[in-house]
């Protein structure tokens, strides 16, 4: 079931408005969803629940910035797509940000721009005449993510320019840890 970006939007400023915080860590810890580090050989992350607990299992000895990046994606899922885990809450592996895979991956990662950036700091940067490289790089993050943002703003009816985005721009960074 394909989820509407209005509504993963709305998921995530819920989420955010709830717990009073964007901060990936604070809110697994809000929700009761332990991290985990693991030896993963080429995935970033995964999302499970068992026996009513959640689980986001991480790849160990990330760089800060991807770490963030993955939590929030995880969180994603968590938020948007509990109901496709196995019956019995299975371990149900996901491959980050590869979009061209599964539909969720595509909602996880409009899930990880709407929570991790700000649309009024997105908008002040761009009326301020920023691109999109320079506004990834004040607001620390990925370039991919800003243009999802700038996707969401669009369906927001707020325009600003759209960057092309690599759909799959994690990927590549699996093979440089």
């Amino acid at each position: 079931m394909q989820i509407p970006i209005s509504e993963i939007v709305l998921t995530a400023d819920n989420l955010a408005k709830k717990y009073g915080t964007r901060n990936p860590y604070d809110l697994a810890n809000a929700l009761d969803i332990e991290i985990m580090p693991r030896p993963f050989a080429s995935q970033l992350g995964a999302y499970t629940k068992i026996l009513n607990n959640r689980f986001i299992f991480i790849k160990d000895n990330l760089d800060e910035f991807i770490e963030r990046i993955v939590l929030y994606h995880e969180l994603g899922h968590d938020q948007l797509h509990q109901a496709q885990l196995g019956k019995n809450g299975a371990f149900r592996e996901f491959h980050l940000f590869n979009v061209s895979k599964d539909r969720m991956e595509y909602e996880a990662n409009v899930f990880t721009a709407q929570l991790s950036i700000d649309d009024d700091e997105i908008l002040e940067l761009g009326k301020e005449g920023y691109d999109n490289q320079q506004i990834a790089a004040m607001l620390n993050t990925d370039t991919n993510l800003v243009g999802y943002k700038t996707e969401i703003l669009s369906y927001k009816e707020i325009q600003l320019n759209r960057l092309v985005h690599n759909n799959n721009f994690l990927n590549s960074r699996i093979f440089q840890q």
